[in-house]
This record gives structure tokens, C-alpha cells and sequence, in this order.
């Protein structure tokens, strides 16, 4: 696989529920852990999506307004040398960096080629979506079991208190996206 190349889901250029401020989010596609409840699981399979170039994907989808990319999945360490080429980039460009992740810390930490992207993530939220746990606070997270690491001082714990729990996003062709942390939104149709 080409690590400079992501099996994407989908793209939201510009979301302000996905982590702090006004945020990039890349949803990678591929996810093995099939946790119950998931927000995404239209992103579980590894054959859908499609292969997108990194620098393809800033130069389509980012927005000078934003402050930084939200990584989402699927799974984004099931691609980790596509997830570090991603955060290495969006580093250059001096973006924040958010990263959820249905593995651990310590499971992240303890492997040779996923353990390579933590010193490029601001913020990571670990932990399998547990349905039975479900945050209903406005932090950046889908259930009270998942963990949020501060990996450098960019951000604090305020920061990750969200205006708001969900979006929806209605783009001039008449698309109509919601993201964020709630279930009761419909997830994409045309009006």
C-alpha cells in the first residue's frame, strides 16, 4: 500500500464538533473492530472508500479558515504510514492535530509502526466506542470509557468542551451531512 495515499471515507472541509475550533475532518476508511453502537459503520469495510493522495486531499479540501484536522475512521491506525504521512503534512502546514482511535494508548505506544504518529497528534481520544457509556456532556468523545490524552500543550481539557454535540452541513449542490456525536441525525442524503 502506498503510504502516501489513504483509503478515505469522506472529508468534511470545515466542522466545528469533530474537536476545537474549526476543524478539517478526514474519516479513514477500514475498521476492524466493529465496536457496537458505531457512529460509522458504513466505514467498517476495507474495500469501500477510495484511494486519495495527501497532498490531493489539502489541496481539494482545505480551508485557510480552519485550525487544524480531526482524524476519524473507520480505524485510522489500520493505515498507520498513511495516518503519519497525513499528520507529518498537516504539521507542515502548522494545523493541530486530533486523532480518534478505537485502540489504546498503550496498544498504540507498544507498536513498532502505529507508535510512530503519536509525536504528530496534539490530541488523541482512545478507547472502543462502548454504547452503554455514552458521554452525554459536551466533551470531544462518543463514551465515557474512552480517554483523552493532551500530547502536547497546544490544547487543555476547556478546549475540548464542543459548542455542541452534533452538525449538520448543507453544501450548495444540496448535500446534507451531519457529524459529530450523536446517533439521532441522519448521516448523508440529498435534500
Amino acid at each position: 500500500m502506498d503510504n502516501s495515499t489513504i483509503n478515505l471515507h469522506a472529508v468534511i472541509p470545515a466542522s466545528r464538533v469533530n474537536g476545537p475550533g474549526l476543524r478539517m475532518v478526514v474519516f479513514f476508511q477500514g475498521c476492524a473492530r466493529h465496536c457496537q453502537g458505531c457512529f460509522n459503520p458504513e466505514t467498517h469495510p476495507f474495500d469501500g472508500g477510495g484511494r486519495v493522495g495527501v497532498e490531493a486531499l489539502f489541496a481539494n479540501d482545505l480551508r485557510d479558515t480552519v485550525e487544524g484536522i480531526t482524524v476519524s475512521g473507520g480505524e485510522p491506525f489500520s493505515q498507520h504510514a498513511s495516518l503519519y504521512t497525513l499528520l507529518k503534512a498537516a504539521k507542515a502546514r502548522e494545523l493541530s492535530t486530533v486523532v480518534y482511535s478505537g485502540f489504546t494508548y498503550v496498544e498504540i505506544a507498544s507498536n513498532a509502526g502505529m507508535c510512530k504518529s503519536l509525536p504528530l497528534i496534539d490530541v488523541l481520544i482512545d478507547g472502543a466506542y462502548d454504547e452503554s457509556r455514552v458521554d452525554s456532556t459536551l466533551l470531544a468523545r462518543g463514551s465515557k470509557n474512552q480517554t483523552i490524552h493532551l500530547l502536547t500543550p497546544r490544547y487543555t481539557m476547556d478546549d475540548l468542551y464542543l459548542p455542541g454535540k452534533a452538525e449538520v452541513i448543507i453544501s450548495a449542490d444540496g448535500t446534507v451531512t451531519s457529524t459529530g456525536f450523536s446517533k439521532t441525525l441522519f448521516t448523508s442524503d440529498r435534500l
